[in-house]
């Protein structure tokens, strides 16, 4: 029987159930508000664990059987290798050897390098994925293959989830870079060194089980550790857990594209024109080749002008290092590293700080970093008229993304999606997006090559650019300069059957994705 459909608070239909289990509807921004008291694991006793600290098993097969590994639980890993990952698929393959089914993968993303996975999902080893599915996996799920429905969740709402016992961790496997016997870890120094392990913070602290697997195991105690080893039951040293070369997210060069160089300056001279770029203040952009271009202008502003940042909230790069060893940030507050010279940083500099969803994005805490900072830089698949954004779907309705923390930060004071008005000579502003991850009321500005769009609701934006000479159009004079130029796109076709559920920052569900035809 077919679950029944209701509508959530953005117009949006969704299902009761997802894989079974109810949820709760989408019901505006800040209108959700949780009950109760946050999830904990069971009580555990220093005396089930070796007094001399050494909590080491030979291999990660003896640690999961030892951990509970069976039928139908939920497995988590972290994505802080990115796609350079090896651990998740040899947790997977042990698991298929045992003929272990219907597991629950519940990555803090996944990437290309796990479409080693697919053939668990068709065999049934793993039943569904909970994460940010990024390329063949995301392909593997909108065809309608995967057995269950996904669930996407940005990096704060996968804290949420986890802290509020929306999703209870069996098994969590933390690929630690440098760890002791007794399970303090870190991600920051080592041969295959990725920098922080902020993403498996929540997972050490309510999994059931936890399982440190290292490269690097050095005496006791490994410091600065990021995982606690009180919070640890097995230590698995293994030859090799990743790549580090491959957490470098896309590109880490600022772009050389004319068009897309347009779209930075432009950014940085509207943040520049209604006074964000000042003494002590705060922003964030990605690691793609158009926010680091932005974050080039910025440096030349700043410079110009004697500025100096308070921080940079970042997925941090090369770039933000040298903002920070130049003396024009204090603090990178980084909740992601993205390349090596970053995680060099994070071990030189005191004033590159690791940072976990928790601190910076959780919605059901007592404040986050994202609402305290003053300007973010975030990109989009589609944004539509009423300016609210995708970032899971493409034009052909595939399902290729994860949200990371792009949800969480449209909360800043200033969100501003620079983002060029096609791509591949398909329209990026539609009527409306293909897929909600995020309500229009919280999306300030969109910066094209061809002319910036201010949301309505921002008057005192609106306000401080008249007279200022940047091409301020309205977002339907952009989409239609779209669409004289490269016609209006077809939209996609659709089965009925719901491939993957969007969670909002609180837990509820916004939008769903639906099979492709």
């Amino acid at each position: 029987m077919k679950d029944k459909m209701i509508k959530n608070a953005a117009g949006r239909l969704i299902p009761e159930k997802i894989n079974g289990e109810p949820i709760v509807p989408f019901m505006g921004i800040g209108k959700y508000k949780p009950q109760g008291r946050k999830f904990g694991p069971l009580i555990s006793s220093v005396t089930d664990f070796p007094s001399d600290g050494d909590k080491t098993v030979p291999s990660l097969k003896e640690a999961l059987i030892k951990a509970g590994l069976r039928d139908g639980i939920t497995i988590s890993t972290h994505h802080h290798f990115r796609n350079g990952d090896l651990v998740a698929n040899m947790i997977f393959d042990i698991a298929h050897e045992l003929g272990i089914k219907n597991l629950r993968w519940f990555p803090s993303a996944s990437f290309p390098c796990h479409a080693h996975l697919i053939p668990y999902l068709e065999d049934g080893t793993i039943h569904h994925i909970e994460g940010s599915m990024n390329g063949p996996l995301g392909r593997f799920a909108s065809e309608g293959k995967m057995k269950g429905v996904g669930v996407l969740r940005s990096h704060g709402g996968r804290y949420q989830a986890i802290q509020d016992g929306e999703v209870k961790i069996d098994i969590t496997v933390i690929a630690a870079p440098t760890a002791d016997a007794f399970g303090n870890a870190t991600g920051d120094r080592g041969a295959t060194a990725c920098g922080l392990l902020g993403f498996a913070l929540a997972d050490s602290q309510f999994a059931e089980k936890v399982i440190v697997v290292t490269d690097n195991l050095v005496p006791f105690p490994c410091y600065p550790w990021q995982i606690q080893g009180n919070n640890v039951d097995y230590v698995v040293e293994m030859e090799k857990i990743g790549i580090p070369e491959q957490i470098v997210s896309g590109t880490t060069q600022i772009t050389k594209s004319p068009d897309r160089l347009l779209i930075a300056e432009l950014t940085a001279k509207f943040c520049e024109t209604v006074g964000i770029i000042k003494d002590g203040f705060s922003f964030q952009a990605g690691a793609g080749g158009t926010a680091l271009s932005i974050g080039i202008f910025f440096k030349q502003i700043m410079q110009e002008k004697n500025i100096k940042a308070r921080y940079i909230r970042a997925g941090s790069n090369k770039y933000a290092v040298q903002m920070l060893e130049e003396g024009l940030t204090d603090f990178i507050l980084d909740g992601q590293t993205f390349d090596l010279e970053g995680v060099r940083s994070m071990r030189e500099n005191e004033g590159h700080i690791n940072t976990s969803p928790f601190t910076s994005y959780n919605y059901h805490g007592k404040g986050n970093f994202a609402s305290m900072t003053d300007v973010v830089i975030l990109g989009a698949t589609e944004v539509d008229l009423n300016f609210n954004g995708n970032v899971v779907t493409h034009s052909d309705g595939y399902l290729l993304h994860g949200i990371g923390g792009w949800q969480n930060c449209l909360f800043s004071k200033c969100t501003i999606l620079p983002i060029p008005l096609f791509r591949d000579r398909i329209p990026v502003i539609v009527d409306e997006v293909t897929t909600l991850c995020g309500p229009g009321e919280l999306i300030d500005v969109i910066v094209t090559e061809r002319g910036i769009a201010i949301n309505p609701l921002r008057k005192d934006l609106l306000k401080k650019v008249k007279g200022s000479g940047l091409h301020i159009k309205t977002i339907q004079e952009l989409k239609e300069e779209a669409e004289r130029i490269c016609g209006k796109p077809q939209k996609p076709e659709f089965a009925d059957n719901i491939i993957a559920a969007i969670k909002w920052v609180d837990g509820t569900v916004i939008d769903v994705v639906r099979q492709v035809k």
